[in-house]
């Protein structure tokens, strides 16, 4: 089972992305081929086995992730799995990439790994990045309805069955929007505790856009994907959640400023899930509403 990897990078953290790929070049069985993708940035020097693309502007999240993807073949098809990893991340096993060969071997149904990600100095995984809603022990391994966007692996037929990365997101549930399509082509989605990303702990809202972003590109995801029914359910239930959340004024005014312009901006291609896979993100333990 062939293997690559996509890493972004904006060209700030040159140590950290140096120290990421001779991890990923230390992991046991076969190379693995990494694609750097510079959205909107210089690349410094690479390491032998990884190739640079050099982005004139910043794509965003997704679009500079599917310009690594497509850099293996149309949709990835040059190999079987794509790994997308944090420029400043570190696999410190090198186990790592034989578990995932042998994890997709073994379920040809499974078509996401979510890895869990732990801060180097202290072990702690952030709660945010348990992707599941009982999300107090991160030690436990489940299926689940959505995965990290800087720790996972997909298997590449994933992208040819239901296309890649929704670039207009350009920052925030990009990873959800994949993951509702994958699951209603029938494909599964595993966290597994076991494959360990080590990155420094951070808070999202360290972004000035984070606010916007995530208000804007929570509508669209619904508008995109959820039966007409669910989408003032699920979008109302975010409302709810966000004013008990007691955000300070310019974050909440920033928050309705994108859930607006989430309503007024075309959202891209509708596909609406079915309603058994509805029923199915239910079972694992996620309706669609939350």
């Amino acid at each position: 089972m062939t293997v690559g990897a996509v890493v972004l990078t904006m060209g700030d953290r040159p140590a950290e992305l140096r120290a990421l790929l001779d991890s990923v070049a230390a992991q046991e069985g076969e190379p693995v081929e990494v694609v750097v993708v510079g959205n909107g940035a210089e690349l410094p020097p690479l390491p032998e086995g990884a190739r640079g693309v050099e982005l004139p502007e910043n794509l965003g999240i997704p679009g500079g992730r599917n310009v690594g993807i497509e850099s293996f073949g149309p949709a990835g098809s040059d190999v079987d799995v794509l790994l997308f990893l944090d420029d400043d991340g570190l696999l410190p096993d090198k186990e790592t990439v034989r578990l995932v060969r042998e994890a997709f071997a073994a379920d040809p149904g499974l078509g996401i790994i979510s890895f869990r990600i732990a801060d180097p100095d202290t072990g702690v995984t952030q709660r945010r990045h348990v992707p599941r809603l009982r999300a107090s022990d991160p030690m436990r391994s489940s299926r689940v309805t959505t995965f990290l966007g800087g720790a996972n692996a997909v298997r590449t037929a994933v992208f040819r069955d239901v296309g890649g990365l929704p670039e207009n997101f350009f920052y925030a549930h990009e990873e959800t929007d994949l993951a509702w399509r994958a699951l209603d082509a029938g494909w599964a989605i595993d966290y597994r505790a076991d494959l360990l990303l080590h990155h420094p702990a951070t808070a999202p809202s360290r972004h000035a856009m984070y606010h916007r972003m995530v208000a804007r590109n929570r509508v669209w995801l619904a508008r995109r994907n959820l039966p007409i029914p669910l989408v003032p359910l699920y979008l109302g239930v975010w409302l709810s959640l966000t004013l008990v959340r007691r955000p300070s004024w310019p974050a909440l005014r920033a928050w309705f400023g994108g859930f607006a312009e989430g309503w007024r901006t075309p959202c891209g291609q509708r596909r609406a899930m079915r309603w058994r896979t509805v029923w199915r993100l239910t079972r694992l333990g996620r309706p669609p509403v939350i």
